[in-house]
């Protein structure tokens, strides 16, 4: 017998204007290192810096769906879970299932590698990376490699987050939609068993503060360098 569905509110704008935020940002960040505009690579990767700062103190103080401690998970819940969906398919969650907590903390993990080894790179002709001179020329070398091959892994993992979501749209969990408006249904056991309808979401200012906060200290440091050359 199915459940009748209840419509909640499981992503906050902040969450939502980072993920697609970010999508944007590497699909720009891969086009211009391929076409050799490393200016514009650089600008969109500083704007992606900004997008991940932020995303790591949302995860901490945000809204209650987009804390870390809301879906990273123990190892058992995570095997327990996977059990479960062998056994009784696949099924909507609030949030962030145990599984794509693993994903996101990885993907952050992987583009934060990126960001940061991006800072000490050199194509070896026109640009470097703003903390280039810090390194000697072996270590840049290493970082630089390290920079194009971590890219790799994002998009092997980018490409099994987009099966898993298809996977779930086709199993009739509506998780892309409901990353563009915010909301999903629910069954109605679910949504009473673990009081998604009070959810504590956190105010949209905040993110736009702390957005301004660390906007100011990227252009400030490391953009605005990049912006007198072009």
């Amino acid at each position: 017998m199915e459940q009748n569905l209840v419509k909640v509110k499981v992503w906050d704008i902040p969450t939502r204007v980072f993920h697609w935020g970010m999508l944007c940002s590497l699909a720009g960040l891969w086009w211009t290192a391929d076409a050799g505009e490393m200016e514009w690579h650089q600008i969109l990767a500083y704007g992606l810096m900004v997008l991940i700062g932020v995303r790591l103190i949302w995860g901490i103080i945000g809204s209650e769906t987009a804390r870390f401690s809301h879906f990273v998970r123990s190892p058992k819940t995570v095997i327990n879970y996977l059990a479960q969906t062998k056994r009784d398919g696949i099924s909507a969650s609030v949030g962030h299932n145990p599984v794509g907590g693993y994903m996101v903390v990885t993907l952050i993990t992987l583009v934060c590698v990126q960001l940061v080894t991006g800072l000490f790179a050199t194509d070896e002709i026109f640009t470097e990376g703003p903390l280039y001179s810090l390194v000697s020329s072996d270590t840049a070398s290493w970082l630089t490699w390290l920079h194009k091959k971590n890219f790799d892994l994002i998009l092997i993992l980018a490409a099994v987050h987009v099966l898993a979501v298809g996977i779930h749209m086709i199993k009739g969990d509506k998780i892309l939609g409901a990353m563009f408006s915010g909301y999903k249904k629910l069954p109605e056991s679910k949504v009473a068993a673990i009081n998604a309808d009070e959810l504590a979401f956190a105010s949209v200012i905040k993110a736009v503060v702390i957005a301004a906060v660390i906007g100011a200290l990227v252009v400030n440091y490391l953009m605005l360098p990049v912006i007198d050359m072009l």
